[in-house]
């Protein structure tokens, strides 16, 4: 949710207010002698070929679970807003502007075929490439914007790799060799408060009143140590979000961190405030400071229904005969995140045919959890994963009627009812008596706001 950060070894990030001056951080211009020189023609050839096997695009037509998306935000207004930012780095007083041929990096793509596309040939691939810093070029993601300049003589002197509206890098050629900056904008933060009431489920109220998906799914992750969203919403729940957007020129850029939240259900009411203790660390934490991190969450996904419970004398659909359930079964579309339910180590993953695709995990000693009828495995046997670490998504695969997940929970390998299993597990940590006081006062704040929100009756979504 926050901005873009700037990649290692690939020069000094500069930081710049969106209508401010930046300051300008050259890398120093290697000059070759003349025996290089020749050495570096002998082998441009080979480097050029070589270029082709290992500076490609990643290609998202691959399978659903290539990660590199276009960006969006990187559009022609990206465009426009860098140029002016740019010239004000590598021009000279009173050089004219500079005309920019932007190129958008696409599936499947390499530097050699971009530098193409724009006119350009492999010996200018090769030399910004290989000048201080030049590697970091190869970086290149579908959706991010190559830009070139060039002189009168349609001879390249600059190239700029535009990532987001935050971030650029330009190469622009200083005394025949090409120099690296990396050139960085900031976001405005705003608070933002939000109060609603569900009446079919967090999602659809969440989405009525203008939240984001990312925003609901973050809410969903802080709570669902204590809140199970394929059972406990009932109609007429309020709830009351205190969170950050990031602003850049005036216009919302991204979600920002959940700063509190307040959820009614049924009569029970849960806070959660965000908290950065005095060692750094930061977590979500009720008024009273003990963590909404649990051990396990509740339920390893959400917005789901529950289509069969834990029963040990079921009917099985399928094979017609008294089998044991011994799990939950969440009814839900096929593609949906199954998350790992506790901190762990992936002891089995693999496919059979009752099972389909599978994971088990280990959580330390006593503790483990089965996920069947997967679409697609996230991860492999012997990984460490996190609580709320993606692991899967729903499917139907083996002996499955429909698109669900099948979850156990085991304890001292004795299946155990995952809707109530929590009852018996560890209790969730609190701070320290020493960083109490410091909590109370950090929260003060948030929790002034909540209550002024539910004194005005400012709940929202309900039709």
């Amino acid at each position: 949710m926050n901005s873009p950060s700037t990649g290692a070894g690939i020069g000094k990030t500069l930081q710049r207010k969106p209508r401010g001056a930046t300051r300008r951080q050259y890398n120093a211009p290697f000059a070759p002698d003349r025996d290089q020189l020749l050495w570096g023609g002998v082998s441009l050839l080979v480097l050029v070929l070589l270029s082709q096997l290992f500076i490609g695009v990643f290609s998202s037509d691959t399978d659903d679970e290539t990660i590199f998306e276009s960006d969006p935000l990187v559009t022609a207004t990206t465009q426009v807003a860098w140029d002016a930012v740019t010239e004000g780095q590598i021009l000279k007083p009173d050089e004219p502007p500079i005309i920019w041929n932007d190129v958008t990096v696409r599936n499947g793509d390499n530097l050699s075929l971009i530098f193409n596309r724009a006119g350009f040939s492999d010996r200018d691939v090769y030399e910004v490439t290989s000048s201080e810093k030049g590697r970091a070029l190869r970086k290149i993601f579908p959706g991010q914007l190559i830009g070139f300049a060039a002189n009168e003589d349609n001879a390249l002197i600059a190239v700029r790799h535009i990532e987001s509206p935050l971030k650029q890098t330009v190469y622009s050629k200083s005394e025949g060799q090409f120099v690296s900056e990396i050139i960085t904008r900031e976001t405005q933060t705003r608070e933002r408060s939000v109060a609603l009431t569900i009446d079919s489920s967090l999602f659809l109220a969440g989405d009525r009143a203008g939240l984001s998906d990312g925003i609901i799914m973050e809410l969903a992750a802080i709570l669902g140590g204590v809140i199970d969203f394929a059972l406990d919403p009932r109609r007429g729940d309020e709830i009351i979000i205190l969170f950050e957007e990031n602003y850049f020129d005036d216009e919302k850029f991204s979600d920002g961190d959940i700063l509190a939240a307040s959820f009614n259900n049924n009569g029970r009411l849960v806070e959660a405030y965000r908290y950065t203790d005095s060692l750094g660390d930061t977590g979500y934490f009720d008024a009273e400071g003990v963590s909404m991190r649990k051990a396990f969450l509740k339920a390893p996904l959400d917005f789901t229904r529950v289509s069969s419970s834990f029963n040990p004398n079921r009917l099985h659909p399928i094979y017609k005969t008294k089998r044991p359930h011994r799990g939950t079964d969440y009814a839900a579309p096929r593609g949906t995140p199954v998350y790992a339910a506790g901190d762990g180590r992936v002891v089995e993953a693999g496919y059979t045919r009752p099972n389909g695709n599978y994971v088990f995990i280990q959580h330390g000693e006593g503790f483990k959890t089965h996920y069947l009828h997967l679409n697609k495995k996230r991860v492999k046997r012997g990984d460490r994963v996190k609580q709320g670490q993606v692991i899967g998504t729903v499917g139907s695969t083996g002996a499955a009627t429909g698109p669900h997940l099948h979850y156990e929970f085991l304890v001292n390998g004795v299946h155990r009812n995952p809707r109530t299993v929590h009852k018996i597990l560890p209790k969730a940590k609190s701070l320290p008596d020493s960083e109490l006081e410091r909590f109370k006062d950090a929260i003060k704040q948030p929790v002034q706001r909540i209550a002024a929100l539910k004194m005005t009756g400012a709940i929202t979504g309900a039709e």
